[in-house]
């Protein structure tokens, strides 16, 4: 793999991770997300998950199962997250790194190919997920209200794709 490719999502979805339909889950046999948790699921400040955010989980548990892997060091606040969701997690995965990634992915007993790796970063999540083989899924951070961000990482790892060929909005 070319190493821009490496850094190109399977799914660029353009929005924050509740519009990743079923659909669209059935559409690209995807039985298994390993999800990353600050700015994907919930704003980083953020202690609780929204009730979309729940809803959201609840319907998809309904044709995947899902798995929280995040780099966020504080077991405690992972841990809250999970158990407001009900599902398994490993925190400070040290992603791109593959090694705890794996370990989720193998958990679920799944083809690889049948597994997503689901965040908002470039270089943590998708190159991650890219690197193990899964189909990757860049979605918009969520952000939170309160948090104005001139300029993000996110937005750097965008440019410094887009230079490298790739084809990320």
């Amino acid at each position: 793999m070319s190493k821009a490719k490496i850094l190109q999502p399977d799914l660029v979805l353009g929005d924050i991770v509740i519009h990743l339909t079923t659909d669209m889950i059935q559409k690209h046999n995807l039985k298994g997300l390993i999800l990353d948790v600050d700015d994907t699921l919930v704003p980083w400040r953020e202690q609780h998950l929204s009730s979309e955010l729940i809803e959201w989980a609840t319907e998809v548990r309904k044709y995947a199962d899902l798995w929280l892997v995040s780099n966020n060091i504080s077991e405690n606040r992972i841990a809250r997250i999970a158990s407001e969701l009900d599902v398994p997690f490993i925190f400070g995965a040290g992603k791109p790194s593959r090694r705890k990634l794996k370990i989720a992915a193998e958990a679920m007993n799944l083809p690889f190919s049948n597994i997503a790796m689901v965040g908002d970063r470039l270089f943590t999540d998708v190159l991650a997920g890219n690197r193990l083989g899964l189909f990757t899924v860049l979605v918009e951070p969520m952000i939170s209200p309160n948090h104005n961000k001139l300029f993000s990482i996110r937005n750097f790892e965008v440019w410094l794709s887009q230079k490298l060929g790739r084809v990320i909005n």
